[in-house]
This record gives structure tokens, C-alpha cells and sequence, in this order.
């Protein structure tokens, strides 16, 4: 049985956590984007060389396995927010299902 405690802890999480879940999401989309960026920029680098070498050089590059590594982090938080907002929701809609069930039942 979930408790209507556990309910309104569940919806106060979700309120102070909004911020924190868009900017996760912000970040993951940013770097995402930036990727295409940094290749481009790492690969202008390295222009005097075939298409397909300055590319495997930006590949290459240290920087953009930071970039890498520093997208996955974001992407790690933004699915963490994300789980944790989804399981918020599920535990207000099971309750509200209960609810109903209650009034419909009595």
C-alpha cells in the first residue's frame, strides 16, 4: 500500500529535483551537439591530409576522447534523473489507481 506520505515526498522530490533534471538533460544535449563541433575543429587541424585521415585524426585526438568521456557522464546523470523522475511519477499514478479503486470499491 503506498502511503499518502510517500506520495507527497515523491511529488516534493520531483519539484526540487526539476532543475536539476533539466539541466542534465541540457548538458547531454549540448554535448551531443559540441561533438560534431570538436571533430570538425580537430579535423580542420589536420587539413593538409586526405578526408578520411583528418578524420580518424580527430578521432584520435585526445581531446575529443575528454570530450567522450565527459559526454558519457552526462549522459549517465541525465538517465539517472530520469529513471529516478520516472519512478516519482509511477509511485503518484499507482496511488492515484488506488485511490480510484477505494472510491469505486466503498
Amino acid at each position: 500500500m503506498i502511503e499518502e506520505q510517500d506520495v507527497e515526498r515523491a511529488t516534493q522530490w520531483m519539484i526540487e529535483n526539476a532543475a536539476k533534471a533539466a539541466s542534465a538533460r541540457a548538458s547531454r544535449e549540448y554535448l551531443e551537439a559540441y561533438r560534431k563541433t570538436l571533430k570538425a575543429q580537430l579535423m580542420r587541424e589536420f587539413s593538409t591530409l586526405p578526408l578520411g585521415a583528418q578524420e580518424r585524426e580527430a578521432y584520435a585526438d585526445a581531446r575529443y576522447v575528454e570530450h567522450l568521456a565527459a559526454l558519457k557522464v552526462a549522459i549517465e546523470d541525465d538517465e539517472r534523473m530520469r529513471w529516478l523522475m520516472t519512478a516519482a511519477e509511477t509511485k503518484v499514478s499507482a496511488w492515484q489507481t488506488m485511490c480510484r479503486m477505494q472510491r469505486i470499491t466503498n
